[in-house]
């Protein structure tokens, strides 16, 4: 584990998980054209979704994400690795886990709740959050952790690293969870790995079927394009809220579309800027009409969020403005899915 502290190449990134895997796949050797950059990862995990979720059982009382639920096991599956989910609600066996990794010399990705690790210093809960050990020190009792939040690699106590593991929290319980991958000596072609993935994310933003990262798809919200029409309608009501119950939703929604790791603009930046680079490698036209639409698509999102956080405005004319960006949300998030279906047809015929 020492070794790994020297050579894991940990930058920082806009999501945890196509951050790590960005950082896995270059430790691992592995890109198309040198080592891929986040955005890239994170397109061909085919993982863009949509969900909006607004209920009182949850603090605060809306979640809004974008992207699905499998993005740690569809991504290196994809690549041609094999991946081994390992939980247990055992935290001695959890560690065991984690540290036999360690010991043979790679990097451990494991699910942390991001209220329990000290460095982040956040109130929110949120179990879900990808992190790399990259190493241990039995004698201090401290783990190192690479962390997307984070330029350096940081010092976590065991005990902390334990709560952070065995959480029970929102969206489902952590359970020690690790992601066991062997990935490939060689990589597929990139127009047939992205095609997937396109049409993966396309079935996802249409009729989206059995879990989402926020739980069953009957269950959780709405989702894929219907989740954008929900939205746009539901921010209309938001004017019957109490003043202070109306900035807690603002403040909210423009914390989920710009920082709950999203990279901005709820994933659709990374998911721009990777189709920027499929675009390039492939010379795809329908992959850069693809890219310039998720583009449309960030900046829509963004809009939205600058609108309910916008300094200086009361809570009502924020609101406003945010009524005003959002009813653009449906018919761009609709287009997104258009693009995405013809990328991946186009990708399909070209190989």
């Amino acid at each position: 584990s020492e070794s790994l502290l020297d050579t894991y190449p940990h930058r920082m990134g806009g999501h945890c998980g196509s951050s790590a895997m960005r950082d896995l796949m270059e430790w691992s050797g592995l890109g198309f054209d040198g080592p891929p950059n986040e955005g890239l990862v994170f397109a061909l995990g085919g993982a863009l979704s949509l969900t909006y979720v607004r209920t009182d059982a949850l603090v605060p009382p809306l979640y809004l994400v974008g992207r699905g639920p499998d993005f740690e096991m569809d991504l290196p599956r994809r690549l041609g690795a094999t991946v081994e989910v390992r939980s247990t609600d055992d935290p001695q066996l959890g560690w065991d886990l984690v540290r036999d990794e360690l010991d043979r010399g790679r990097p451990a990705l494991v699910w942390a709740e991001i209220a329990e690790l000290p460095y982040l210093r956040v109130q929110l809960r949120m179990s879900r959050h990808d992190i790399v050990i990259v190493g241990y020190d039995s004698d201090a009792e401290i783990a190192y952790v690479a962390d997307n939040d984070r330029v350096e690699i940081q010092q976590v106590p065991f005990d902390a690293l334990a709560r952070a593991r065995r959480s029970m929290t929102f969206p489902e319980p952590t359970r020690h969870t690790l992601f066991r991958i062997d990935w490939p000596e060689a990589l597929p072609s990139i127009a047939v790995v992205a095609a997937e993935a396109f049409a993966q994310s396309a079935a996802c933003m249409r009729a989206p079927a059995g879990s989402t990262i926020a739980g069953p798809v009957e269950h959780s919200g709405t989702h894929g394009i219907d989740a954008a029409l929900a939205l746009s309608s539901d921010v209309v009501l938001w004017h019957e809220l109490p003043s202070d119950v109306l900035e807690v939703h603002l403040f909210s929604l423009g914390a989920f579309i710009e920082k709950a790791g999203t990279g901005g603009g709820l994933f659709r930046r990374l998911l721009a800027c990777g189709c920027d680079e499929i675009a390039r490698l492939t010379g795809d036209a329908a992959t850069s009409d693809l890219a310039r639409d998720a583009h449309r698509a960030a900046a829509a999102w963004t809009s939205v969020a600058q609108a309910a956080v916008h300094k200086g405005s009361t809570a009502a004319t924020r609101l406003d403005h945010v009524i005003e960006a959002a009813a653009v949300l449906t018919d761009t998030e609709s287009s997104l899915a258009t693009s995405l279906d013809s990328a991946a047809r186009s990708l399909r015929s070209a190989v």
